[in-house]
């Protein structure tokens, strides 16, 4: 399905449907297609708007996890958005919970997929084989229960963003940043309805990690996705979905 990408005012971003409004975040190395099938699916009931994180166009001494939040709140304020349900993937989820901490008025709810704030086993802080193809496909894959979801267009953005000087700089300031910002303290604070729906092999965020979250965070439910890695809504679409569904009806979204 193709989507048209918007360009207003400076911000990139996807929007589909009418009515209450789901913005997703995508992840570090993620883009606006990792979110297809809900897009799909929820944009019949919902107003679905997907944001184009700016990691590559941020100046490196600004680049960090509550920079991007930051961006995320001018865009809301730019789109009038209120009542907001926030999905965060990985870094998305992040971003979105260092926005729930600083302005809880704007949200209704959460979801979180494989998102970092506690820990995560990311690419470890370099890629010392950057130039090298199978080692760049391994390591997306990694991301992933099936290898199969790695697909070759998939390990070719990678590929080039790891290969662009001016992108790994960003990249690897970005998801240090992330490490050093750890939420563990501040979880407690943030009172609203949250899901987390993760992948029962993740090996990014592993599910201790997932059950961390689910204890730190007052109101929140935890519901496993099986045979799925770091990204649910990419490997197992219909099941996300579902748990998703069954999430926003329970909380009368």
């Amino acid at each position: 399905m193709d989507f048209v990408v918007k360009e207003e005012n400076g911000y990139k971003y996807i929007e589909q449907g009418t009515g209450e409004v789901l913005l997703l975040l995508h992840g570090l190395m993620g883009a606006l297609s990792n979110w297809e099938y809900v897009i799909e699916e929820f944009s019949k009931n919902y107003r679905v708007i997907i944001p184009m994180l700016p990691i590559y166009e941020l100046p490196l001494l600004t680049i960090g996890v509550k920079t991007l939040s930051k961006f995320v709140h001018k865009f809301i304020q730019f789109k009038k958005l209120e009542n907001v349900t926030v999905l965060g993937n990985s870094l998305g989820g992040h971003v979105g919970l260092i926005y729930a901490l600083n302005h809880p008025e704007k949200l209704k709810a959460m979801v979180l997929a494989g998102s970092s704030g506690l820990y995560e086993n990311a690419f470890g802080g370099s890629f010392p084989r950057r130039e090298s193809y199978d080692f760049i496909r391994e390591k997306v894959e990694y991301t992933f229960y099936s290898p199969k979801t790695a697909t070759k267009e998939l390990v070719d953005d990678v590929y080039e963003s790891v290969n662009n000087r001016h992108k790994i700089i960003r990249l690897l300031a970005m998801a240090k940043s992330a490490i050093r910002h750890n939420m563990a303290k501040d979880l407690h604070k943030i009172k609203l309805p949250v899901a987390l729906i993760w992948g029962k092999n993740d090996k990014i965020t592993p599910p201790e990690v997932a059950v961390e979250f689910s204890q730190l965070l007052p109101r929140a439910e935890l519901t496993w996705v099986d045979e799925c890695g770091h990204a649910p809504m990419m490997e197992q679409p219909e099941e996300f979905n579902r748990l998703l569904k069954n999430f926003l009806e329970k909380n009368n979204i």
